[in-house]
């Protein structure tokens, strides 16, 4: 469950004071535009040349079948090597496969489809590297506004690069559009090169067996994390009906609107401004909420709006609530990014990226190939039925684990929280056991690995704490040289806020909290209270430093140190404890290490 931001607004384009990050939203602004270039050049060279219809959807096959053969390998490379690298080379081998194909066109039409099937699949390396690499280029400060101004410049970007095929193909010879598209992916490779990444650590070689076991725990991640399994699986049927709607608008607007074709253009252009429009909003919403909120409401919000549309008979109105239902439509894409990148460890980002990526296309070409449906049953009644699917998802996301909470779960958290003046405080404990590391392990896996010196070394210096429902942990403003581990039971962290409080997060056996306190030395940013009967491991900062001298345990709590730094609101730890952006960014990269 992820945390709300600080309520002291910020600017949207204050993300473009960030370098790196102006780089590489440079970069793809350019070869998006390329690429709907190509695409729609492809799509118009193919028709000239065949005259048929059927061919045209084949070259659209040719761009969508790599991301079922390619896409989840693909993953698996993101996250051996190196990011920024994968993306230079990604781009250089796109911009010239697309250069070959004014070359080889004339020798057979064959080569078309062939050179963008192997431009779409060398793109599978590329988005799953993209979206890894910009949670760690932009803070948690920034990453909602990277996150929206990336997505607008994308629908920005593919409208300037299908108004510049229509040009070239009306005005000039259209292989111009592949010299363009060329040029773009050049462009972008050279932002790129100037960006800074920290390199991942890989272990092993890059081999059959190592890409499968890659493959099993990157799905072992989707399903273990609550939030990623939630929003894996609500996004599936949401995925088939975005698929299925995108193909029923133009018939919609024929038999249901009865809208002229300009009429339909003019619905679409107008939609896809309320959804930049959305996007923009969210660059300064996005973190009043938690992601999950802002997929139920975008949802729900969607379903009211689908089912208004559906029994719509004007244009007019139609180019209205298409335009709303697009506004609500752009949180849940945005909510959806976000979770994906605060909840999925660093090393895991591509298979995590990559898994999402390969399921939006495939729902999404099902979706579409039920078009059919609407040759046999009325075209408002599908439309309709695609709301209520919205709806029951958007509930659901209410109350699935990591997305909604209960309310009357919520209730009672707050209600701890708002006790947390007066609530008694952790008693002193007992000296920890071997038995006591043991049970730990069996809630960390990880710690299975340390020899038994070694941890009875680390028992010798912990204490164990009993503590009753209502007791509270942590104090928000204390200082601290311990972290502690859960071995049974369950807490929640929050806050007050003037006139509120806010829960942050709740904590489960095998969570642990106040390890960046304890090391670093600064305040306790939230109260930590139990919810219910818990037993506590209180690990001095010696203790935790000997641990994390452990290779695997160090990337273990770093990486969980980053999704709990988005979790637990570290973006106001630089108010309160006098952190700058600087140094958050190195707690998220290897480059901590040494600094824990």
């Amino acid at each position: 469950m992820t945390v709300a931001a600080s309520s002291r607004p910020i600017s949207p384009f204050s993300v473009f004071r960030n370098r790196s990050f102006t780089l590489m939203w440079t970069g793809q602004l350019v070869s998006t535009a390329g690429s709907a270039l190509t695409s729609l050049a492809a799509g118009i060279l193919i028709y000239r040349l065949t005259g048929s219809a059927l061919s045209v959807g084949l070259m659209m096959m040719a761009t969508a079948v790599p991301t079922l053969f390619v896409g989840l390998i693909a993953g698996v490379f993101v996250d051996r090597y190196d990011r920024r690298n994968i993306m230079i080379a990604a781009d250089l081998i796109r911009g010239a496969l697309v250069l070959l194909i004014p070359f080889l066109i004339p020798a057979n039409i064959a080569w078309l489809y062939i050179l963008v099937a192997l431009a779409s699949a060398v793109g599978q390396f590329f988005d799953p590297a993209y979206a890894s690499v910009l949670p760690e280029i932009a803070s948690d400060e920034e990453l909602a506004a990277a996150n929206s101004m990336v997505t607008i410049s994308s629908i920005g970007a593919q409208a300037i690069g299908f108004a510049a095929a229509g040009f070239i193909a009306s005005r000039l010879d259209i292989t111009w559009a592949f010299y363009i598209d060329a040029i773009s992916f050049v462009f972008s490779a050279a932002c790129v090169l100037l960006i800074r990444v920290a390199p991942l650590k890989v272990e092993g070689e890059t081999n059959i067996p190592a890409i499968m076991r890659n493959l099993r725990a990157g799905a072992k991640i989707i399903v273990d994390t609550p939030s990623l399994r939630s929003l894996f699986l609500i996004y599936v049927p949401v995925f088939v009906i975005y698929g299925l709607n995108n193909a029923l608008l133009l018939p919609f607007a024929r038999r249901a609107l009865h809208a002229t074709e300009f009429e339909y253009g003019l619905i679409e252009g107008v939609t896809t401004v309320g959804f930049v429009l959305g996007s923009f909003a969210m660059a300064s919403l996005a973190d009043r909420l938690r992601e999950g909120q802002w997929i139920a409401i975008s949802f729900i919000g969607m379903a009211m709006t689908g089912i208004v549309y559906s029994l719509l008979s004007s244009v007019p109105l139609a180019i209205m609530v298409g335009t709303l239902a697009a506004f609500l439509n752009s949180p849940s894409v945005i909510g959806r990014q976000l979770l994906i990148q605060r909840n999925t460890p660093r090393e895991a980002r591509g298979r995590v990226s990559s898994a999402f990526f390969v399921t939006r296309d495939t729902m999404f070409l099902l979706g579409m190939a039920s078009a059919g449906l609407a040759d046999v049953v009325d075209v408002r009644v599908l439309f309709f039925g695609n709301a209520v699917v919205f709806l029951i998802v958007g509930s659901l996301a209410l109350i699935l684990p990591g997305l909604g909470q209960p309310a009357a779960e919520w209730r009672r958290a707050i209600r701890l929280l708002r006790g947390a003046e007066v609530a008694p405080g952790l008693g002193m404990g007992r000296a920890a056991t071997l038995a006591d590391f043991d049970l730990l392990a069996t809630r960390l896996p990880a710690l299975s690995g340390l020899s038994r010196d070694l941890r009875q070394n680390l028992a010798a210096q912990t204490l164990v704490a009993d503590a009753p429902g209502g007791t509270i942990v942590v104090r928000k403003g204390e200082a601290s040289d311990a972290a502690y581990f859960i071995l049974n039971g369950r807490a929640v962290a929050g806050y007050a806020e003037p006139g509120s409080y806010r829960l942050l997060e709740v904590l489960n056996p095998g969570d642990f909290f106040g390890e960046i306190a304890a090391l670093t030395g600064v305040p306790r940013t939230a109260n930590v209270i139990t919810e219910e009967p818990s037993t506590l491991l209180q690990v001095p900062a010696p203790a935790l430093r000997q641990m994390m001298g452990e290779p695997h345990l160090n990337r273990l709590f770093l990486s969980k140190m980053t999704e709990r730094m988005a979790r637990m609101n570290m973006l106001d730890m630089p108010r309160v404890a006098g952190l700058d952006q600087q140094a958050l960014q190195e707690l998220r990269t290897p480059g901590a290490e040494a600094a824990a």
